[in-house]
């Protein structure tokens, strides 16, 4: 058996509670991933998930293992981040980790921008979330990280803290609380809607403190659905009942649904780069300076005036990006 494949499977499930999920995000059908699962079931001699018909919970033994499983498939990723790295050469790379909501533009002028600065690295992008990001960096799985705040800082250090409002993705017409079609809303308006927004196990510190402002201004939504994709937010937004809080610059072109902003900007993302104390490898500098300028040329982000612990700017080699 294929232990780190299985776990690997027992993972994402475990993340998702949802087989079809699951079975999506690993780029499989649902049914050789039940199949797996219960081949590690029997392995291990424990039973790992109670399904039912209408939900999927971990057992006990599931989430005594959940840890484990996920500090050996981190030891794996190193082995082979280790001999990749070392086939290309000593090391000739930075690893950093990229939240899933920035959206293809910004990448694609990210890696541009980094390819430019500096020709002799590759640029080694991972997407992934703010908690398994403080993990990876912990571990040396990865070099830097865009993490979204508050976050766990130990041995961290950050770069230069950015702000970005958001604001209310709505279907095309809607009109919450019986406001104008167009211009601003105020939270309480949205009280009778369902919210869409980023997995809570993506960036916890963000997500619990977005839902603790909403209840503040008025909006205790009836329901959260959690959407790891900006277009399966769309989606949801587009079936009528809910609505997704998102920046401006994550929305696009998309028909059926318009963007609105909140009515005295109460709502933000705190982003800033992220690498581990005290002697980053040769290229972080580079990259926290890239990254910084395009997600404020690109983002929309702008700086603030509160930083997180520990707030460091590395010295780039040839200079900050404006």
């Amino acid at each position: 058996m294929n232990l780190v494949g299985h776990l690997r499977c027992f993972v994402v499930v475990a993340e998702e509670l949802h087989f079809g999920r699951a079975a999506e995000r690993l780029g499989m059908a649902q049914p050789p991933l039940s199949q797996r699962i219960q081949r590690l079931e029997k392995e291990l001699g424990v039973r790992l998930f109670d399904r039912s018909s209408r939900k999927v919970e971990l057992t006990a033994p599931g989430a005594l293992l959940l840890d484990e499983a996920r500090d050996i498939l981190a030891r794996v990723d190193r082995v082979y981040s280790v001999a990749e790295r070392a086939r290309l050469g000593a090391a000739r790379a930075v690893r950093a980790g990229l939240p899933s909501d920035l959206g293809g533009p910004i990448v694609a002028a990210l890696i541009a921008a980094f390819r430019e600065r500096r020709p002799d690295l590759r640029l080694d992008l991972r997407e992934t979330g703010t908690a398994e990001q403080v993990r990876a960096l912990a571990e040396g799985v990865l070099d830097a990280g865009v993490l979204r705040h508050p976050c766990p800082a130990r041995d961290l250090e950050f770069g230069p803290m950015l702000g970005q409002s958001l604001g209310v993705l709505l279907p095309a017409g809607a009109t919450p609380g019986g406001a104008a079609p167009d211009g601003e809303l105020d939270l309480a308006d949205l009280g009778a809607h369902d919210l869409v927004t980023f997995p809570r196990e993506e960036a916890p510190g963000s997500h619990d403190e977005l839902l603790a402002a909403c209840r503040r201004h008025g909006y205790a939504p009836p329901a959260v659905h959690e959407a790891r994709h900006p277009q399966f937010a769309v989606g949801l937004v587009l079936a009528g009942t809910a609505v997704a809080l998102v920046p401006r610059a994550a929305v696009g072109s998309t028909p059926g649904v318009v963007w609105r902003p909140l009515a005295g900007g109460p709502l933000s993302l705190r982003t800033s780069c992220a690498w581990r104390a005290p002697d980053p490898p040769d290229g972080v500098a580079d990259f926290a300076a890239v990254a910084t300028a395009v997600l404020r040329r690109e983002a929309g982000m702008t700086p603030l005036d509160r930083a997180p612990a520990r707030r460091v700017v590395p010295r780039p080699s040839s200079g900050f990006l404006a």
